[in-house]
């Protein structure tokens, strides 16, 4: 079989199987994209992925099931990832937001409740802390900012909590908003949802939050407390779901229902967006977030439209898109 392909045809397979990389998959409606390949397969039959974080030290990569609270460890090169944190250790019902931290922490936001910290070595809970109060919340993302401060977004709720170093070292303790963006939100009919994901500029100067339902994007100035909206040029971020922000100030987006990621280039202080690039196609299977690192961009297929939380339907084997020219 190998001897019978072209020369490029064999070089570029050999490439893929030696990156931990399968060729792309046929989506179910014929659309096929060569930058879309598959990186790994996660093992279950229902597992509803959300949530994703490389680990930069090691570039070992942790996925989060909302369906169960499962998380998955898939190694550098490994074609199917394995479980590291079990479904319901800890009291954990879901894992939505994902991030490992500068000193190797993995932190696990559980919409039901709140964030777990855990060790990457031993898989030991570190921390923990739940939203104090009993009105609807929704913990869905979070980011980490160089302080080692943690933020995380409220999707019911329109506001962004804080875990700082000190509570970190803690322990636990309740969850408390840190900032309000109600009266931020262009107003939308029928509103359920609003702030998804949720990224820090590496310098630490501001946070950005998607609203998803409206397609806007929040800028939180984290020395003054200032909220303001950024100027996106080009297109908007209606259904955006995970955010990833580069060093050089690149923000990659996906957007889940519309299976397209969308790549910005933000100005240094945060304050405009211009769309450079957008990829929309099936195969993507309803991508809820995704993680960049150097030469690659790891995408979650949720598959939420088939049987999950988006609709009726069979799902087919669960897997991570690896993404090139994103």
């Amino acid at each position: 079989m190998l001897k019978k392909l072209l020369p490029a045809t064999l070089l570029a397979l050999t490439t893929a199987l030696t990156l931990g990389v399968l060729p792309p998959a046929e989506a179910a409606d014929g659309t096929t994209d060569s930058r879309i390949a598959t990186a790994f397969t996660l093992p279950g039959e229902k597992v509803y992925p959300e949530g994703i974080a490389t680990d930069p030290r090691n570039q070992t990569v942790y996925v989060g099931s909302y369906a169960d609270g499962t998380v998955y460890r898939a190694r550098p090169g490994r074609r199917t990832a394995e479980v590291f944190l079990p479904a319901g250790r800890d009291g954990r019902h879901t894992a939505n937001g994902l991030r490992v931290d500068a000193r190797g922490r993995l932190w696990v936001t559980d919409s039901t409740s709140g964030v777990s910290v855990y060790d990457t070595a031993s898989g030991t809970r570190l921390a923990h802390f739940e939203v104090a109060g009993t009105a609807p919340f929704f913990v869905n993302d979070l980011a980490i900012t160089p302080d080692g401060t943690a933020y995380l977004t409220d999707s019911f709720g329109a506001l962004v909590y804080r875990v700082t170093p000190a509570q970190l070292a803690a322990g636990s303790g309740p969850l408390t908003a840190a900032y309000d963006l109600h009266d931020h939100l262009t107003p939308y009919p029928g509103r359920t949802v609003s702030l998804n994901g949720i990224v820090s500029d590496p310098a630490g100067r501001f946070l950005l939050a998607v609203d998803m339902t409206a397609g806007d994007l929040h800028r939180i100035d984290l020395r003054t407390g200032a909220i303001s909206r950024v100027a996106l040029q080009g297109g908007d971020l209606t259904h955006a779901d995970g955010l990833d922000l580069a060093p050089d100030g690149t923000l990659r987006v996906a957007h889940n229902t519309t299976n397209t990621l969308t790549r910005w280039r933000l100005d240094p202080d945060g304050t405009r967006a211009r769309l450079t690039r957008t990829i929309t196609d099936a195969s993507l299977q309803i991508p809820t977030t995704l993680s960049h690192t150097p030469g690659r961009t790891l995408v979650v297929r949720s598959q939420f439209d088939k049987g999950g939380p988006m609709g009726p339907g069979t799902p087919t084997a669960f897997t991570i898109a690896s993404v090139r020219g994103l």
